[in-house]
């Protein structure tokens, strides 16, 4: 998820709770082969990753197959342990560019651009994340056409591009999703995403679909804790939004703006009483000092 499963969020959460596979925020292919050298060496920073999130996959967006090309050849120089194709976020920005969920409307140059990427990741599996269709469920014909190209794994978000998160994810299609690899004789693995909250979920889903796997997005948001299913009190809550927020300064403080971290503040800090000053309190915070200063004043008050 852009902006939040940043290189130090991913550290928090490898730390915490370490899932199966992780995968990074998505990077403009585009930009890694075309922006001045400054705008690429912040791209790669999106692209920083340690030996305890392994195994991680890059994940790129592009409609261009010389750059998916050029981007998986990067992957695979940086040691990366896959290669994952966005073909499914309903950002306009991204879809103007013909990527995104913007290729469910151009399967061919889809193709090209899963081959391209194949054709530079060398002996590393390369993966599709998308929907189950434009405006409407089209995974008899969209499905089908990615699954021609051999990919290691699709995930299919389990919404529309028209439906962006607004309503419940549609798991009936991931279903179908694995009939449909199944009936091709593919070798893809099928992993369902959308809504899933825990462990709990995700195994049930799995046994509903047969699905090979589940994707977790939002459901980690302000919970690193979440794929070791240990449920952390208050006070190690905020203690591990104050590392976070740290690792965040440390690592990406100099390229991107601290107001990034807010959304996080958000995520970690509710469900508690007091939960809804302390936050309006830590949104005014300008860096980590003033953020600590406030969750330390709010635990010594609390305390009393």
């Amino acid at each position: 998820m852009a902006d939040v499963t940043d290189a130090a969020f991913r550290r928090v959460i490898a730390k915490y709770g370490k899932p199966d596979v992780m995968w990074t925020e998505f990077v403009s292919a585009d930009g890694l082969a075309l922006a001045p050298e400054e705008g690429r060496k912040k791209l790669l920073l999106d692209l920083v990753y340690t030996e305890a999130e392994r195994p991680i996959v890059a994940q790129f967006f592009t409609s261009t197959p010389e750059n998916m090309k050029k981007a998986a050849e990067l992957a695979r120089e940086l040691g990366f342990d896959g290669v994952d194709i966005n073909m499914g976020c309903p950002d306009r920005s991204v879809e103007k560019q013909g990527a995104g969920a913007a290729l469910m409307k151009n399967p061919k140059r889809a193709r090209e651009v899963l081959r391209a990427a194949q054709e530079g990741a060398g002996n590393l599996p390369v993966s599709v994340k998308t929907r189950i269709g434009w405006n409407s469920p089209e995974l008899e014909t969209w499905l089908r056409e990615l699954l021609k190209e051999n990919p290691a794994v699709v995930t299919v978000h389990a919404r529309t591009r028209k439906e962006m998160s607004k309503v419940p994810a549609r798991w009936e299609f991931v279903k179908r999703a694995v009939e449909i690899r199944d009936e091709m004789g593919s070798s893809a693995l099928i992993l369902g995403n959308g809504d899933v909250k825990d462990l709990a979920e995700a195994k049930n889903r799995v046994e509903e679909t047969g699905a090979d796997g589940v994707m977790i997005g939002r459901g980690i948001f302000g919970n690193p804790w979440l794929f070791s299913s240990y449920i952390p009190g208050v006070e190690e809550k905020l203690r591990v939004l104050i590392e976070h927020t740290k690792l965040f300064e440390e690592l990406l403080g100099h390229t991107k703006n601290f107001a990034i971290m807010k959304k996080h503040f958000k995520a970690y800090v509710n469900g508690f009483d007091g939960a809804a000053e302390l936050r309006g309190k830590l949104m005014e915070a300008e860096n980590s000092v003033q953020m600590e200063t406030e969750i330390n004043q709010f635990l010594q008050n609390t305390a009393q």
